[in-house]
């Protein structure tokens, strides 16, 4: 077993003053409030993997073992708003991290832990106290082009950590040096756990990270509290994380224009009926009539193959829809332009949810008219963002809501066309079945706002 001893006295006194020094100095009458008790794991609770955790010498031990996935010790308490700080030791073959804001749900990949991560890393990549996103978008914020951070970590040393996390805004320092800044309302509420990662049979089981001195503030932070940092902050409000552009995403909407889009039965964007205001589009609403107002509005470019994510927010009793595979010829009449549709509904309000030629299928995430959504689906409160993705490949396609798919079914397979036959669409020859088609957002007379629209050609 790699077993970390505690440091000599010296070494520990010096380590003290150095937390002294990053807390405010002797003087500092910061009113912290300790999240671990240094006598046992009470308040805490163990998820995902099977790693050993536990108290040795006032503070938090974890071991690597073999065989199991990430192991995380995590606060029984959820936080929001918080500043932190700890110290931590961890053996140099390690990689670990402290999860913030985090959550596990039974109906998000059968309970993973996921959420933001503040990176430890003693390898010589050097990312420690980075922020990641584990389980859902990966690297936000790495510290590759801050070299002060990288060099700042001690191996086989204590390192320090201070956390903030306020608003839509976090924050890291390793031993006093600023690390990460991202501003990200992803998740506003979770816990604090401490993550043991998984290791491969390569790997040498045994081997530790050890937490101490494990702190929190929750009152005040922002007036009375918190730092500033010098470094310019990574925004992911409509902008691309450097990971998703190598892998090759691409923004369809660039959070202040209308480039890139049009009316579906126009040459140039809707003159009223929708607006661009802070970093959201927005359809407005105009009596809950279906296109009767700006209009539906396409995308320029035509798509085939495609991983499409779009964040959309409702209001009370609100209907709209995402559309794929739109072919803007048809249907020159009333209504709206005819492509497959992705239901955004208010469910408990709008009368939609309960018609339909096939039960449930104009809910919330349904394949409009056709194919009923989940009913077990997690939909986010009327006011809070909700992130759809429609995934379509080689004829299978997929609808995700918040991270969870919902349905999946075969364009122009027999069960397909059969569906169609018993719908509305019956009337239009070979429907959802075009090789390319616009991405379509739909005015149905109601407010609706979209954000972070963005695409993955597959072809």
């Amino acid at each position: 077993m790699n077993r970390i001893r505690m440091t000599h006295p010296a070494a520990v006194l010096s380590a003290l003053l150095l937390l002294a020094a990053c807390a405010g100095g002797p003087e500092d009458d910061t009113p912290w409030q300790e999240l671990f008790n240094g006598e046992d794991l009470s308040g805490w609770t163990q998820l995902g993997g099977e790693a050993e955790y536990a108290v040795r010498d006032g503070a938090i031990v974890g071991t690597t073992v073999h065989d199991t996935p990430n192991s995380f010790m995590a606060t029984e308490q959820l936080y929001e708003d918080f500043i932190m700080e700890l110290e931590y030791l961890v053996d140099s073959t390690m990689n670990s991290g402290i999860q913030v804001r985090s959550n596990s749900h039974d109906y998000y990949m059968d309970g993973r832990v996921h959420g933001y991560q503040i990176e430890i890393d003693p390898s010589d990549r050097g990312w420690s106290a980075g922020i990641y996103d584990e389980a859902r978008r990966g690297w936000l914020v790495p510290v590759t082009d801050n070299p002060d951070a990288q060099a700042a970590f001690r191996q086989g040393d204590w390192n320090h950590y201070r956390i903030e996390a306020i608003g839509d805004t976090l924050k890291t320092w390793i031993n006093g040096v600023p690390a990460a800044h991202l501003i990200d309302d992803k998740t506003s509420e979770g816990f604090i756990a401490l993550q043991v990662h998984s290791i491969g049979d390569d790997a040498q089981a045994g081997t530790e990270i050890i937490w101490r001195d494990i702190r929190i503030l929750t009152d005040s932070l922002a007036r009375a509290y918190s730092r500033d940092t010098p470094l310019e902050p990574v925004v992911t409000k409509n902008n691309l994380t450097q990971a998703e552009k190598e892998d090759g995403w691409q923004l369809l909407w660039d959070g202040e224009s209308t480039e890139g889009w049009h009316g579906a039965r126009l040459e140039d964007f809707p003159d009223y009926g929708w607006e661009i205001e802070d970093g959201v589009l927005t359809v407005l609403a105009s009596g809950g009539g279906e296109s009767e107002a700006g209009g539906d509005i396409v995308t320029d470019s035509l798509y085939g193959d495609f991983d499409l994510r779009v964040d959309f927010r409702i209001t009370e009793g609100a209907n709209s829809g995402i559309k794929y595979y739109v072919d803007t010829e048809l249907n020159k009449g009333e209504g709206s332009a005819i492509g497959l549709e992705y239901q955004i509904l208010d469910d408990e309000r709008h009368p939609d949810a309960k018609l339909g030629n096939h039960e449930g299928s104009r809910t919330m995430a349904s394949l409009y008219d056709l194919i009923r959504a989940d009913p077990a689906k997690p939909v986010n409160p009327i006011g809070q963002w909700n992130t759809a993705r429609i995934l379509s490949r080689d004829g299978h396609v997929e609808h995700w809501l918040n991270g969870v798919k919902v349905l999946e079914y075969e364009r122009g397979s027999d069960a397909y066309r059969q569906l169609v036959s018993e719908s509305k669409y019956k009337i239009w020859p070979g429907f959802g079945e075009a090789e390319r088609g616009h991405i379509l957002l739909q005015d149905h007379g109601n407010r609706v706002s979209f954000r972070n629209i963005k695409i993955k050609t597959l072809n």
